[in-house]
């Protein structure tokens, strides 16, 4: 099931706009393999923070047997890693370093780590007398770069080959990780197929864990979102502009309709610039609010509320969900991922 969906806020910065939508992308394939299992949690863009240090984790996956971490990168032209385990990438034909993909999530498993090993008590329950913990779960790490890379293999090592996939491989590569039995009822000791055997969360811990990190959850304000002032050179904005082109549509049955996730692009114009009241079409000092149906906006002209929820203006999906940052409101389509900025306070 999908826990927590990616939050996005509008940018003019072409490589903010090239990493959203790398992360849409992934989102999008996680979306359509476990949003209807009940034995996988998926959160998207889940940022916490503890011991005055901050963890942004783009994808997390929480399930029976333990944990996996997932960052998406948004790499369009080619990678390498050498055995020092180096990474370099290109980009308009010329080659530079870059930070590892791979330490980077594992220095956020280790912040997640330290924050759910505090909080254990209220988590785990005791097993036999003995406080369960977290040190013998599964804990694995995931890079998924961009579908059009070109990703260079042979001199790879192969921890790295093995945890670097492509966007729409995410979900395989899953599924061989958390290598959950088809069974519905699991054994507290689940043997692997391999000899071995795994301790697991029951339903009761995954839920705990799930609520907890959601609490835990603190998102960006707008200050702390809004990009440094950047002139994008030309080959950035074509490349960027290429990408939003040729955003990737798997194959599938000819009789199932796909939807892709949407790039936010600069030029579009946010809805709240149409919403205006349902009674007497004013625009004017509309006040936002929140009640029993959600969030509205109050009409101080004629005192009549109007949901602030509409159609996906991608879409057309009435399956939609709204959000509010400080004095923004953005509306999310729970089917696409596209999201748009619907109301602005003041």
């Amino acid at each position: 099931m999908i826990v927590k969906h990616k939050e996005m806020s509008p940018s003019n910065d072409v490589r903010q706009i090239a990493g959203d939508k790398q992360e849409q992308d992934v989102a999008f394939f996680l979306r359509r393999a476990y949003k209807d299992d009940k034995q996988v949690f998926v959160f998207n863009d889940l940022r916490f923070e503890h011991n005055d240090e901050v963890a942004q984790i783009d994808h997390l996956i929480l399930y029976p047997y333990g944990f996996v971490l997932i960052e998406s990168k948004s790499i369009t032209g080619e990678v390498k890693v050498n055995n020092n385990q180096e990474w370099t990438r290109s980009y308009n034909r010329q080659w530079s370093g870059m930070r590892s993909p791979i330490k980077q999530v594992e220095l956020q498993e280790k912040l997640l780590r330290e924050l759910l090993l505090e909080n254990i008590k209220q988590l785990l329950p005791k097993l036999l007398g003995m406080q369960q913990g977290f040190g013998g779960r599964c804990w694995d790490q995931i890079c998924a770069v961009s579908s059009n890379a070109i990703v260079h293999r042979d001199e790879m090592p192969k921890e790295i080959s093995d945890q670097l996939v492509k966007s729409e491989f995410v979900v395989d590569t899953l599924n061989k990780l958390m290598n959950i039995p088809t069974s519905k009822i699991i054994s507290f000791l689940k043997p692997t197929g391999t000899g071995g055997s795994r301790p697991w969360f029951s339903p009761e811990s995954m839920d705990k864990i799930s609520n907890f990190l959601l609490a835990q959850h603190k998102p960006l304000t707008y200050e702390q979102a809004k990009p440094a002032e950047a002139v994008p050179t030309a080959a950035e904005t074509n490349q960027v502009t290429e990408d939003k082109q040729n955003i990737y549509t798997p194959n599938t049955n000819q009789n199932e309709v796909i939807t892709t996730p949407s790039s936010i692009s600069p030029d579009t114009q946010p809805i709240a610039q149409r919403l205006a009241c349902k009674k007497c079409n004013n625009t004017e000092q509309l006040q936002g609010a929140w009640g029993k149906f959600g969030y509205y906006v109050k009409c101080p002209s004629c005192n009549t509320n109007t949901s602030m929820k509409t159609n996906c203006p991608s879409c057309d999906s009435k399956n939609t969900k709204i959000n509010k940052k400080k004095a923004y409101y953005h509306q999310t389509c729970q089917d696409c991922n596209a999201q748009n900025e619907v109301f602005v306070e003041g």
